[in-house]
């Protein structure tokens, strides 16, 4: 062959060489999961079929080679090939040509149905209609389909590989990626791919022999069993859930045994033989064992998870041919129904069956721990996977749950009917019951209901058979019934009760009427009492006890079919039946005795008339007697005989009333006894006249010899006065009587002498006249001695003054204990009395002056002060001293007075003495009170660490006061009458210096207030109380929260966060309005004005920031929406803006401008009057409240411009309305030529009334002021 064919064939193998893809050697780092590395794994498969093309494609080029060359045709003349045909830049176009092939071909996952869905739910639903609506839609769904291949698979080239720079390559559809995404496969990667592929073959150890045969071993060991046989479970019939677990426990046990006795000594036979690690490098041996271990753990596990899936398939409710069926109970125990064994522990019964399939097989060492035999053998991983176990249990507790359903509705079918019974229902409607007064027929009504619900109960089924469950109802049944039953024994028990309280009472009024029947009256009235009472017994008071016998057998009756009485029952019952018999021969016996009582009665009765005759006559003889009575030294045995014979009147006056009864309850006719009247008329008078002259014998003989200092002149002369007017009347009295006794004794004589007159008889002097005429001299010759008793017995005398006495008569008067009246009278003391009666006027003066100081002296042993503890702090205070200052004023008053008087010398020094201490004491308690008012006011702010920290000076001077103060008041707690407590020993001195003290403090406690507000200048707002109040709880920042509303005019109160930190502000009316910043109160170390500052701040800055965002969203929304959005202050103040420029607006286009823009606020007002008619909330309600009547005066206003034409911005009609501007980031206020900036004062929620023409002329008064200032 010449060397020209020569050089033509390797060109043309050269040539076809190129076309075959370049090889990439891997990367160091192929081992890692890199996104490179992810893609390449995409493209496995198409790595073979890429191979098998090349293949093609070199074996077609040699035979066409040696075709040509057994030919012989001589070479052609090389053709000049242009040089991109031959250059490095065909090659590239060729092999991304062949690339990309390949890469097309790769699958790719279609799209997905949820996208179709999407899509056609977006085709509007009049296009889905028309006859063709169907095929329409599929070949809409195959042409999305079709572009989104074609788009992914362009992505996928795009993505993977990076297009060389040739120009004759065909277009790709769009750009290319702006940074190379796939890899470059310029370079040769064979080498590669052959060094993967004999890693593969050296590590895969799956295609082993050995590998194959333990394969079909465990395929033919475990192919067709399972742990557990289940599918006799429903023949055996019903059974206890407990057997079905210890049945199923012991298979799984056996089966274990089985299996370690079969199945893996054919294991470890097999790995025994030395062909089974033919062809496995040492090294490679522990993988190959692991690759073992893996087979023996699939295999293993598989039987289990078909074990479990059988037992779960066993549950299956679809399939009810295989489910067990358990026995249950529904059980009566401690009045509640309940199943036995419970759902749960069925449950739980069955899930732990696989539990017991999960711990199976577990303990299988692996081949090679049980070849090398070591102490602590390695167990294959046979525990069955975490989901597997999760969807069986789950699926196991949907299962039981559905198969259970039946056997809970019929428990709740029992719950439903009868659980009334249970839960306390019953109870309360028998107590209910009981409480209310019912008849004995409604009760058996009740009862019978229960009786009746019992008999109902027991004809229920004892067996429900349900798919999985045997239903025993039979102790529940029974349970039930006689907790019904039990209720209605209760019942009978109430009304047998009531029964046998009914007969008791029967029996015991029975008793009653015979033992008041036979009872033997002991008087008259009690006699005629029996008679009215055995009269009504035996009328009305039998039928009525007849009647409720009547009642009491039909109430035996029922009893004797459903309740059993005790014998004492019965006899009780016996007895009342036989009561009406006994009752008759008792009514004659009381005849009887009536009649035998009223014979006795009446016979009795006559003779007390007749004694009281006699009596009535002793005592009118008597009395005749009084009138010769004239002795007045037997003035005692006088008045003995009036009291006996009074008291003998007075017995027959009772003996009268007794007759008089007696004769009512006989129907007599009554008695009268007018001379025992007269009686009683007549004695009287010498009763008292006796009385009067004993009383006046003793008084005299008491003054005239008893003690001489014993003596009042001026009670004595009251005495004797009185003694004189009762004799006195009692003379007038007894010589009327005797006037009168005189003219009948006349005008009787006058009758009786018709035939001739004799002279009239001069009339006796009445013995009785005599003693009152004898008695009143005796007074009046007493009365003389008066005078000398009233100067002598002056209580104010004194031996100073007897001395006085006695120097003027020449001898010694002072009394003693032996000096009586009668003794003084015998001195014959008459001639001095005048100058006596000086001596004694100066005595009594002196006395009553001594007498008012020992009386005002004593007024204070039983006055205290009253005092109280003070809250917690353990100390007393004073309390109610008025009384006592006005007790004090007034001594002090009649103390200086006294002082005055020329009869004070006696006791001079003592009423000096009293005055002063008087006065002290006064001063004393002023000066406590001083100090109390301002220690009260001071404790408490005192009492707080950071005052201490802030004022230590004024601080320790309040301890001085403090412990001076609790002294005090320890001292006076101990004795607290007024005159001990204000004894202490350098009292006054000591609370007037602490008065100086409290002076000193309330000057700083000033002064530091003033530096406060002077920081904080809305603390002027508050009291010196409130402020205090506030610093003394530094730490405590919500103190604060009470005083908020005077020191800002809106804000109510602030929301706090946990941290104590201000988040928000709120209104009065509940308006929140968050701050734009949260504020720390902990950064202020206590320091109240400082964070109030800040609220100060941050209020105007968020009011600011509200009202900006406000205005922004006017625009945006719909007023009607917005209004709703915004704090009311905001939607106030915006809305005026926009009405501001608005109007100014349409100003310039006159007046049919202006009637627009009026329509347009019409509209907006009846939007918005729409919006409060509807349900809205409270604080939008006082928004829209406030809005509409500033609308209302906003369309006035323009009503009022129309009228007035207005045309021009500067007309005064316009300038002289409030009108707010957002000029430089600032709400501004104008009005004629004034022009404020909004002040951002957070005003709350507050509702508006009316703007009257008077309100606009303040608007503008107030705003020339502030603008002026």
């Amino acid at each position: 062959m010449s060397d020209p064919n020569k050089a033509a064939i390797e060109a043309e193998k050269e040539a076809l060489n190129l076309k075959l893809p370049p090889i990439v050697h891997p990367p160091e780092d192929i081992g890692v999961d890199t996104p490179q590395q992810s893609k390449l794994l995409n493209y496995k498969r198409s790595k073979e079929q890429q191979k098998t093309i090349n293949q093609l494609v070199i074996d077609g080029a040699k035979k066409n080679l040696d075709r040509t060359l057994d030919k012989r045709i001589p070479p052609l003349p090389e053709v000049d090939y242009p040089p991109t045909m031959t250059s490095e830049i065909k090659r590239k176009g060729f092999n991304y040509m062949f690339m990309k092939h390949c890469v097309k071909s790769s699958p790719i996952v279609p799209i997905q149905q949820e996208w179709l869905d999407n899509m056609l739910m977006l085709i509007p639903e009049s296009l889905k209609e028309g006859k063709k609506r169907e095929e329409l839609l599929e070949s809409l769904i195959d042409e999305v389909s079709s572009d989104f291949e074609k788009s992914m698979k362009r992505y996928l080239v795009q993505s993977v590989l990076v297009k060389p720079p040739v120009k004759w390559l065909e277009d790709e559809g769009g750009p290319l990626p702006e940074s190379p995404l796939g890899l470059d496969y310029s370079n040769p990667w064979h080498y590669n791919y052959v060094q993967a592929r004999n890693q593969i073959a050296s590590d895969l150890h799956i295609v082993h022999p050995t590998m194959k045969i333990l394969l079909d071993l465990g395929y033919t060991t475990f192919a067709n069993i399972v742990l557990l046989d289940v599918t006799g479970i429903r023949a055996k019939g019903p059974i206890d859930c407990e057997s079905l677990k210890t049945d199923l426990s012991i298979q799984a046990k056996k089966a274990e045994e089985k299996i370690m006795n079969t199945w893996y000594p054919q294991v470890i036979s097999l790995f025994t033989k030395k062909e089974s690690l033919e062809g496995i490098k040492p090294e490679k041996l522990d993988a190959f064992y692991s690759c073992v271990s893996t087979l023996m753990t699939n295999q293993l596990k598989d039987l289990l998870v078909r074990t479990v899936k059988a037992f779960v398939e066993l549950f299956d409710s679809e399939n009810q041919q295989r489910l067990p069926i358990f026995k249950m109970e529904l059980t009566f125990d401690e009045d509640k129904m309940e199943f036995y064994p419970t759902f749960q522990d069925l449950e739980d019964v069955v899930l732990s069956v696989v539990e017991r399939i999960a711990e199976t097989l577990q303990n299988i060492q692996t081949v090679p721990s049980w070849l090398s035999g070591t102490s602590t053998p390695v167990n294959l991983d046979t525990e069955l996977p975490e989901h597997v176990l999760q969807w069986a249990l789950n699926t196991l507790k949907v299962a039981i749950h559905q198969n259970l359903q039946g056997a809970r509705k019929h428990h709740e079918t029992y719950v439903e009917k009868y659980n009334w019974l249970l839960d306390g229902i019953a109870v309360k409607v028998i107590q209910n019951f009981q409480a209310e007064d019912h008849t004995f027929d409604e009760y058996t009504e009740f009862i019978e209901s229960f009786f009746s619900l019992a008999s109902e109960i027991m004809l229920l089924p004892q067996w429900m058979h349900y798919p999985m469950v045997r239903l025993d109802c039979e102790d529940l049944k029974t349970g039930l019934t006689n907790k019904a039953k039990a209720f209605a024994n209760i019942l009978l028990n109430d009304i047998a009760s009531k029964h046998r309280k009914e007969n008791e009472c029967i029996c015991s009024e029975f008793e009653a009427i015979k033992d008041h029947a036979l009872k033997v009256p002991e008087t008259t009235e009690e006699m005629m009492d029996l008679i009215s009472y055995v009269e009504k017994a035996r009328t009305i008071g039998i039928q009525e006890l007849a009647l409720r016998i009547q009642e009491s057998r039909r109430q035996m009756s029922y009893f004797l079919d459903n309740f059993l009485f005790p014998q004492e029952d019965l006899a009780l019952n016996a007895a009342v039946l036989m009561w009406p018999r006994k009752i008759s021969p008792v009514f004659n016996e009381n005849d009887e005795l009536i009649e035998n009582a009223k014979h006795k009665r009446e016979s009795e009765l006559i003779a007390k008339r007749e004694r009281l005759i006699l009596e009535v006559e002793k005592e009118s003889r008597r009395m005749e007697e009084f009138t010769e009575f004239a002795e007045l030294e037997r003035m005692q045995q006088y008045v003995t005989d009036v009291r006996q014979l009074q008291k003998r009147i007075q017995e027959s006056e009772e003996a009268v009333q007794f007759i008089n009864k007696e004769e009512e309850l006989f129907k007599w006719e009554l008695t009268k006894y007018p001379e025992l009247d007269k009686l009683k008329v007549n004695i009287e008078p010498y009763q008292k006249f006796f009385n009067l002259v004993l009383k006046w014998q003793r008084t005299e003989k008491r003054w005239m010899d008893g003690g001489f200092l014993d003596l009042n002149g001026e009670s004595m002369e009251a005495d004797v006065e009185e003694f004189s007017r009762e004799i006195f009347k009692t003379l007038k009295f007894f010589q009327m009587k005797q006037k009168k006794e005189l003219q009948e004794k006349r005008k009787a004589a006058r009758k009786r002498s018709l035939i001739e007159e004799k002279p009239e008889e001069e009339p006796k002097d009445n013995p009785t006249i005599i003693m009152c005429s004898t008695v009143m001299e005796q007074i009046k010759v007493f009365k003389e001695y008066i005078p000398t008793v009233s100067i002598l017995c002056n209580p104010g005398m004194r031996a100073r003054h007897w001395k006085q006495m006695s120097e003027i008569v020449g001898y010694d008067l002072t009394p003693d204990s032996g000096t009586t009246l009668r003794k003084i009278l015998k001195l014959n003391l008459t001639p001095y009395l005048e100058k006596f009666e000086v001596i004694s006027a100066g005595a009594s003066k002196e006395f009553s002056l001594e007498k008012a100081m020992n009386n005002m002296i004593g007024t204070w042993d039983d006055i205290a002060f009253h005092i109280s503890l003070y809250r917690d702090t353990g100390v007393c205070i004073l309390s109610s001293v008025d009384e006592i200052q006005a007790i004090l004023d007034d001594q002090i008053i009649k103390t200086q007075t006294m002082r005055g008087s020329p009869f004070i010398k006696p006791f001079e020094k003592e009423i000096k003495a009293w005055e002063d201490r008087l006065i002290r004491i006064q001063e004393t308690i002023d000066e406590w009170l001083k100090v109390q008012a301002q220690w009260l006011y001071l404790e408490p702010i005192f009492c707080s660490e950071d005052i201490m920290q802030q004022m230590p000076e004024e601080g320790r001077q309040f301890q001085t006061v403090d412990r001076h103060w609790r002294d005090i008041m320890k001292f006076c707690a101990k004795d607290p009458k007024v005159l001990a407590a204000t004894s202490l020993t350098g009292l006054l001195e000591k609370l007037q210096n602490c008065n100086e003290l409290l002076d000193k403090i309330m000057k700083g406690l000033n002064a530091y207030l003033e530096k406060k507000r002077l920081f904080f200048p809305r603390f002027f707002f508050l009291s010196n109380d409130e402020m205090l109040e506030i610093l003394s709880e530094t730490k405590d920042p919500l103190r604060v929260q009470p005083h908020l509303k005077k020191c800002f005019e809106g804000i109510a109160k602030l929301e706090f966060l946990p941290n104590l930190d201000i988040k928000a502000m709120y209104s009065s009316e509940g308006e929140r309005v968050e701050l734009i910043e949260l504020i720390s109160t902990s950064i202020a170390r206590g320091a109240v004005e400082k964070w109030l500052i800040q609220v100060e701040d941050l209020m105007l800055r968020s009011i600011h920031d509200v009202i900006a965002a406000a205005r922004l969203a006017y625009p945006e929304s719909p007023r009607r929406d917005w209004v709703r959005e915004w704090p009311g202050q905001v939607v106030l103040c915006v809305s005026q803006m926009f009405w501001t420029s608005e109007t100014q607006e349409v100003i310039s286009s006159g007046t049919e401008g202006l009637k627009k823009y009026y329509t347009e606020l019409q509209n907006q007002l009846n939007d918005i009057v729409e919006l409060v008619r509807g349900k809205l909330s409270k604080q939008i309600r006082i928004t829209l409240g406030a809005l509409v009547t500033i609308d209302v005066h906003a369309r006035d206003v323009v009503m009022d411009m129309i009228e007035t034409g207005v045309s021009h911005d500067t007309d005064f009609q316009w300038l002289a309305q409030l009108r707010y501007y957002w000029e430089y980031e600032n709400a501004r206020v104008r009005i004629i030529n004034c022009d404020v900036k909004y002040a951002y004062e957070y005003l709350g929620n507050s509702p508006r009334l009316v703007i009257t023409p008077l309100t606009d002329r303040c608007y503008r008064t107030l705003a020339f002021q502030i603008f002026l200032c």
